[in-house]
Order: structure tokens, then C-alpha cells, then sequence
């Protein structure tokens, strides 16, 4: 099966391209290779590709940013996974499509879940902008799967684990204020790819929530990493208010992955389970990236 990866410079689309290569013919690309805010440049990328499954990692994610930069945002969140989808359509590929808990606004209460089914309303650029891309990508190509996930980290690459262990590295003795009234679940980029992997295997369509079981806050997210990777730290929680930020993000970021459950397909483990295994593989890379 050939296999186009877009955005395979970010953290999910670096595993997708390792991950999927041993049983696919992969190719991967990313900025300046295709655009997809250009339709000239996505359908000339992927007409000369031809591929029978497009994997779209690519997406705008400066949360904050997106308040202001909001053309560039639904140039890469909205409009491109659309430029994709009509491509898709007229080569006959499956589309696998990354989206996010933003398109929620998290006011239900913990530890209720998002199901797939569940009405959406977006309260950042961030989350209309992907929401918007969910519809294109959905009226563009019939055969798509649009996945939404949640708190993404990985060894490569920028995210909320590798900025705590910079931090407590860098001066043990500092208090870190980190947010404990925002829920989710810490997804690890490659127990995602491996499950995108068992859906090029399915006939799958619609949306599917992906992310791993369980959930916790940001800081009891923090404090069991750093707990794991036997890094001291000086931790106090502290509220979404004492923390401001220009993007609204959802207290409830917890997604349920009824859809994957149902289907028999689900490759996701508790959160803290793919902690363990993560530092247990990248822990060594991990204290030499934060140090250096």
C-alpha cells in the first residue's frame, strides 16, 4: 500500500513514517515540499504521489497564536484539509485526517467523555478553525476517517513533557505553577500511529476519538512523568485563572474512543502505561535533549 504522509516533520507524522514504513511504501512531506494551504501545491503533490492512503498530520497548532493569525490558521486547519479531501476524492484514496478535543468546549462535567456523536462548539481559532477542516475534509471525500486526539507528546520534537523536564532540569528548586483544573489524556504519538496503522487495515469511515484511557489534569500529567523519569522538581498547582492565556482551552479535554471500542480495533492503553514505556525507551535521549 503507498502511503503519503503530510506533515511528517511534526510528532505524529516522524512516527507515522518510521511505524507504517515496515509494512507500507511510505513517502513523506512537509513545508516547502507540498503547502496545503495551496491547492495548486496539493494537487500537484499528490497527483504525481497517486497514493491509495493519504495521512494528514499537517495542521496550524500555536494555540495562542491562532487568536491573532487567524488567516494563516484556517489557511493550514480549514482550508487545506479540504484541498486534500477533493484531491482524495478524484484519485480514489482513503484520507485519515488528525483533529482535536478544541472542536469541544469543555464545559462538561469531569469525568464525563466526549463521544463521537456529541455536539461541538468550538471556543478558540484554534478549535473553529479544525472543526472547520473536520467539514471540509467530511463533504470533500467519502472515504475519510477524521481522528480526533488530545495532549500529544513524543521524543521528538516540542510538547508539554519535554518543556516540564527542561524546566525541572534546568533548576530543580524553581516552583513550576502548572494548570490542575483542565482534564485529558496524555496520547503518546506512537501508540496513535499504531493504531492509524490497524485502521489502514479497516473499512472504518466517520469520525473516531483517539486517545489514551484514562485522563488526568495537566499536573498530576506533570508530576507522574517527572516522577518516572526520577527527576526532582518543585511543582504547586494553580488554577486556568491564575494561569491566562489569550486561547479559551476546554476543561474537559477527555475524549472516549467509543467508536475504536465498538469496532474491536483499539490499540490504546492507560496513559500512565504509555508513560512507563515511553521513559523507559527515550529516557536517556530525553535528559541529554533537556540538558543540552
Amino acid at each position: 500500500m503507498k502511503v503519503v504522509i503530510i506533515g511528517a516533520g511534526g510528532q505524529l507524522g516522524s512516527d507515522c513514517c518510521s511505524i507504517l514504513s515496515a509494512e507500507n511504501e511510505t513517502i513523506g512531506c512537509d513545508i516547502p515540499r507540498v503547502d496545503i494551504g495551496s491547492r495548486t501545491s496539493v494537487d500537484e503533490y499528490l497527483e504525481a504521489a497517486r497514493p491509495d492512503v493519504i495521512v494528514n498530520c499537517a495542521a496550524y497548532t500555536a494555540v495562542d497564536a491562532c487568536e491573532t493569525e487567524t488567516r494563516l490558521a484556517w489557511s493550514i486547519n480549514a482550508e487545506g484539509p479540504g484541498y486534500i479531501a477533493e484531491a482524495a476524492k478524484r484519485l480514489g484514496s482513503r484520507l485519515i485526517h488528525i483533529s482535536t478535543d478544541y472542536v469541544f468546549d469543555g464545559r462538561r462535567k469531569v469525568p464525563v467523555p466526549y463521544t463521537e456523536n456529541d455536539p461541538t462548539n468550538p471556543l478558540s481559532e484554534y478549535g473553529r478553525s479544525k472543526l472547520a477542516g473536520e467539514r471540509a475534509v467530511a463533504e470533500g471525500v467519502t472515504n475519510h476517517v477524521i481522528l480526533r486526539t488530545a495532549w500529544l507528546y513524543s521524543a521528538f520534537g516540542r510538547n508539554f513533557l519535554k518543556t516540564m523536564l527542561k524546566l525541572a532540569i534546568s533548576d530543580p528548586e524553581r516552583e513550576l505553577n502548572v494548570v490542575n483544573d483542565q482534564y485529558g489524556s496524555l496520547t503518546w504519538s506512537s501508540t496513535l500511529t499504531l493504531q492509524i496503522r490497524e485502521l489502514l487495515a479497516s473499512d472504518l469511515t466517520g469520525i473516531v476519538h483517539a486517545t489514551s484511557e484514562g485522563h488526568s489534569t495537566w499536573y498530576q500529567a506533570a508530576r507522574y512523568f517527572l516522577d518516572t523519569m526520577r527527576i526532582p522538581y518543585n511543582m504547586r498547582p494553580c488554577t486556568t485563572a491564575e494561569y491566562p492565556t489569550p486561547a479559551h482551552r476546554p476543561a474537559n479535554s477527555i475524549l472516549d474512543n467509543k467508536v475504536l471500542r465498538e469496532a474491536g480495533i483499539s490499540t490504546f492503553v492507560s496513559w500512565q502505561e504509555d508513560i512507563d514505556k515511553f521513559v523507559a525507551e527515550y529516557r536517556r535521549q530525553l535528559l541529554d535533549e533537556a540538558r543540552a
